[in-house]
C-alpha cells in the first residue's frame, strides 16, 4: 500500500541526461569517450593515407634486417651483420645499465647530502647548500658535456703510461687505468666456469646465476637469524649477539661459491697503443653516470630534507632521552618515518633519470635513442614505427619502475589500527 507522504517518481526522460545530477556526469563521460575514439580514428586515417601518399605501409619488418653499423659499448654480442632488432637490444641493454647504475648512486648521493645539509656544521650545510643550488639550476645537458670533457681533455693518452718513467701511472696498487680513452678496471674471471645458455637473445652466465642464487639464499638465511633474534629479545627482554652469524650468513655462499669456481681478477696490460684485458669504461659512460648522479642527486637532497623536516623534533629529542646517538637517531628514528615523505617524489626522480638517458647522444654513448631512434631510423625510413616502438618501450620501462616503487611505498607507510 502506498503511502500518501512518499513523493510521486518521475519518470525518465532524455532531457534528465543533461539537466538531471545523477545522469549528467555519465552524459560528459560518454560524450568525451566519443570525440577521444573519433580524433584517435581521424588520426590513424590519416597517418595511413599520407603513408599510402608517400608509397610506404606501416609494419615492423625493418627489425629483423641487417643493421650495418657498430655499436661501441654492448653488454651482448654484436656486430655490424646484427639485426636492427638486435641493435635495438643492445641500445636497450646500455640505457638500462645507464639508468640502473645512476638511480643507485644519485640515491646514495642524494641521501648524504640531504642529511648533511641539515648538519649543526656551518660549513658542512653550507657547501651541501652550494651543491644542490649549483647543480640542479644548471641544465644537465651542460654537465654531461662537462664531465666528458674532463675526461677526454685532462685525463692522460694511453702512450703517457710506457717507459722507464712513465708520465701517468695505473692506480689502486697497478690495477686500474683512467686515460683519455676510457676508464680500464679488473674484469672478473673464472678457472672453473659453468659455461653461458643461450637463450637466443643473449647468453646467460651460470656463473652469474649461482652468484645471485647464493646471494639470495644468503638473504633469506640472514632474514630467518633476525626473525629469531627478534623473537628472542621480545621473549625476555635480550637481544642474542648474531652480527657474526648475519656475516657468515650473507657472505659465506658467495664466497665458497667464488672459491669453487676459480674466481680470479683479469687485469688491464698497456700492450701496443692501448690497454687490452680488464673492462673498460668508455669515457660517454663516465660522463652520463657522473652528470646524472650528481644533477639528480641534488633534487633527492632536497627531497630527503623535507622528509626529515617533515618528522616532529620530539622523535628526536625522545630518542636523545633514551640515549641514543645522533646517527643511530637519524638511521633507526628519524629515516624511516621520512621515507613515506621522500619515496613519492623520489619515484618522479627515478623516472627522470631513466628518460634523460636519451641524452646520451651528445656523447656518442649509444643508447636506445642512438640506436633505435638514430641510426635505424635514419637507413630504414621508418619514422613512425622506430618513434612509436621508442616510445612504447621507454612507458614500459616508467610504468615498470613505478610500479615498483610504489609497492616498496606501500609496505614503509604507516598502517592504521
Amino acid at each position: 500500500m502506498a503511502n500518501a507522504a512518499d513523493p510521486p517518481k518521475d519518470s525518465f526522460r532524455l532531457s534528465m541526461l543533461v539537466y538531471d545530477t545523477r545522469y549528467r556526469s555519465i552524459t560528459i563521460q560518454i560524450v568525451a569517450l566519443f570525440l577521444f575514439m573519433g580524433a584517435a580514428a581521424w588520426l590513424v586515417d590519416n597517418t595511413i593515407q599520407n603513408l599510402r601518399t608517400l608509397g610506404k605501409d606501416f609494419n615492423f619488418s625493418f627489425l629483423w634486417s641487417r643493421a650495418g653499423y657498430d655499436i661501441n659499448q654492448r653488454l651482448v654480442e654484436y656486430t655490424n651483420d646484427s639485426s636492427h632488432g638486435r641493435a635495438m637490444l643492445v641500445g636497450l641493454l646500455n640505457t638500462l645499465l645507464l639508468a640502473f647504475i645512476s638511480c643507485v648512486t644519485a640515491t646514495i648521493v642524494g641521501v648524504l647530502a640531504g642529511v648533511a645539509r641539515l648538519s649543526k656544521n656551518w660549513i658542512v650545510a653550507r657547501l651541501m647548500t652550494i651543491y644542490v643550488e649549483a647543480f640542479r639550476n644548471i641544465p644537465l645537458l651542460l654537465w654531461i658535456v662537462v664531465f666528458f670533457a674532463v675526461m677526454t681533455e685532462s685525463m692522460p693518452a694511453p702512450s703517457a703510461f710506457r717507459g722507464d718513467d712513465p708520465a701517468a701511472s695505473m692506480l689502486l696498487f697497478d690495477t686500474v687505468a683512467v686515460t683519455n680513452r676510457g676508464v680500464y678496471v679488473p674484469e672478473p674471471l673464472f678457472y672453473r666456469s659453468l659455461g653461458d645458455i643461450d637463450l637466443g637473445i643473449f647468453l646467460v652466465s651460470l656463473d652469474l646465476i649461482a652468484i645471485v642464487a647464493a646471494l639470495v639464499q644468503g638473504f633469506y638465511v640472514n632474514r630467518a637469524i633476525v626473525g629469531r633474534a627478534t623473537r628472542i629479545q621480545e621473549a625476555t627482554g635480550i637481544r642474542p649477539t648474531t652480527w657474526w652469524q648475519s656475516i657468515l650468513a650473507l657472505f659465506g655462499p658467495v664466497i665458497a661459491v667464488l672459491v669453487a669456481l676459480g674466481f680470479h681478477l683479469g687485469y688491464p696490460e698497456l700492450k701496443g697503443f692501448n690497454f687490452t684485458g680488464g673492462t673498460h669504461l668508455r669515457n660517454s659512460l663516465i660522463a652520463l653516470w657522473a652528470a646524472l648522479t650528481i644533477y639528480t642527486g641534488a633534487f633527492i637532497a632536497e627531497n630527503v630534507r623535507a622528509g626529515i623536516l617533515a618528522i616532529s623534533r620530539g622523535q628526536t629529542e625522545a630518542a636523545f632521552a633514551l640515549g641514543m646517538r645522533p646517527g643511530r637517531t637519524m638511521s633507526l628514528v628519524i629515516l624511516p618515518q621520512a621515507l613515506r615523505v621522500i619515496i613519492p617524489p623520489l619515484i618522479s626522480q627515478y623516472l627522470n633519470i631513466t628518460k634523460n638517458t636519451s641524452l646520451a647522444l651528445a656523447v656518442g654513448y649509444m643508447d636506445l635513442r642512438s640506436t633505435l631512434d638514430g641510426i635505424t631510423i635514419n637507413q630504414t625510413g621508418r619514422e613512425l614505427e622506430g618513434m612509436l616502438l621508442m616510445m612504447l618501450i621507454y612507458l614500459l620501462i616508467s610504468l615498470t619502475i613505478s610500479a615498483a616503487m610504489n609497492v616498496y611505498n606501500r609496505s614503509v607507510k604507516l598502517k592504521e589500527r
